[in-house]
This record gives structure tokens, C-alpha cells and sequence, in this order.
């Protein structure tokens, strides 16, 4: 009988011819082609899977590009409106400078106005001061009163004011205006005296006003 050693021996050799059998099977004439079928379903199966992970990163990849737009248009719409923002900024800021502008131009017409006002009345009343010793005489014929005018009046105005005065009126200027209507209308022109003394032609003006109209051939003095 073969000693213990031997028979372990045996039986490795049993086992590893075994293992090489199972794992290099001999081709059968006879045996069906199973494991190429299920290579192929295997191969089908893991297409599919690769299709289907593709299209999920597919998908993901959209999302992401999708969430990545809706990221970046609120900073678009941020940018846009801090340049609103600023446009309106320096619009007010240059609004804000004319406002001070006009402010002071107005501040100077208004002072302006004031001293053109001042001389306005300042005029008028160094008009109203020239003026004071002038006296009108309006609607006496021209034929009436010839030649020398300033003696006409001397006596003329005694009829119109009831006054005399002594010593006589002297006049600095007389003259005739020309006149303002029509050559028919039959009006005389006016005529304009200056006064030497101031306090002969108020008396004169007054006294007219008191003695009421005078009439000369239809025209009232």
C-alpha cells in the first residue's frame, strides 16, 4: 500500500488536473453555444447601461447648463441695473448743478430787476421834476395867436384863470406840438410853455381847474 505521503501527493495532483480541466473546458461537437449567447446578452445589457448613463449625464449636464443661465441672468439683470442706477445718478447730480445755477442767475436777475426798478423811479421822478414847471394849453386856434406867442399867453391866461400876476409871466420855452390827429380833423396843436417859477404855473394849472371849461369858437381850452 502506498505510504500516506504518496496518497497526498496523488491527490494534489488529482485536484490540479481537475482545475485545469474546469478551467479550460474541451469544445463539444455536440454542446449547445450557451456561453456565446450569454456574452451577448451581457454585452447587450451593458450597452444599454453605458446608453442610459450617457443620457442621464446628458441630462445633468442640461440641468446644470439650465441652472447655470438662471445664475448668471440675475447678474446680468443686477449689472443692468446698477448702470440704470448710475445714468439716473448723474442725471440728478447734473440736474442738482443747473438747479444751483439757475438758482444764482436768478438770485442776480432778481437783484437786477430791484436796481433797474430803483431807476425806473428815479426817472420818473426826475421826469416828474422837469416837468413841473410846464404847463399845456390845448385846443386855441392857431390863427388866434399870431406871432409872438409868449405875449398871447401873458394875456390869454388872465381870461382863462381870472389871475394877474406881477410881475408878468416868464416863460423859458414855448412851443407848439406837433399834432397828433389828422389835418382835417380841425384840432389845433397844443402848445407848451416852461415856466421860470414853479409856483406861477401851479397857480395856473389850479386856477384853471377851478374856473372850469373855456371855450374859443367851439374848442374847449
Amino acid at each position: 500500500m502506498p505510504n500516506g505521503k504518496a496518497a497526498g501527493k496523488h491527490t494534489s495532483q488529482l485536484l490540479f488536473s481537475k482545475a485545469i480541466s474546469l478551467s479550460h473546458p474541451m469544445a463539444s461537437p455536440t454542446a449547445p453555444a450557451a456561453p456565446s449567447s450569454r456574452a451577448s446578452e451581457t454585452d447587450t445589457h451593458s450597452d444599454t447601461a453605458m446608453e442610459h448613463i450617457l443620457q442621464e449625464t446628458a441630462a445633468v449636464g442640461c440641468r446644470l447648463e439650465a441652472m447655470d443661465s438662471k445664475i448668471t441672468d440675475p447678474f446680468k439683470a443686477s449689472h443692468s441695473i446698477r448702470s440704470v442706477i448710475s445714468s439716473f445718478h448723474d442725471k440728478v447730480t447734473n440736474l442738482d448743478h443747473r438747479l444751483t445755477e439757475v438758482e444764482g442767475q436768478l438770485a442776480v436777475r432778481l437783484e437786477r430787476d430791484s436796481e433797474l426798478q430803483f431807476l425806473c423811479d428815479k426817472l420818473t421822478d426826475l421826469e416828474d421834476r422837469n416837468r413841473r414847471d410846464n404847463v399845456s394849453f390845448f385846443g386855441i386856434p392857431e390863427c388866434k395867436v399870431g406871432t409872438d406867442i409868449k405875449a398871447y399867453l401873458r394875456e390869454f391866461q388872465s381870461d382863462l384863470t381870472g389871475l394877474a400876476f406881477s410881475p408878468a409871466l416868464d416863460f423859458q420855452r414855448v412851443h407848439r406840438i406837433s399834432p397828433i390827429h389828422k389835418a382835417d380833423s380841425g384840432k389845433p396843436c397844443s402848445i407848451i410853455t416852461c415856466l421860470l417859477c414853479h409856483k406861477q404855473a401851479r397857480q395856473i394849472i389850479t386856477a384853471a381847474r377851478a374856473h372850469g371849461p373855456y371855450n374859443m369858437e367851439g374848442n374847449e381850452i
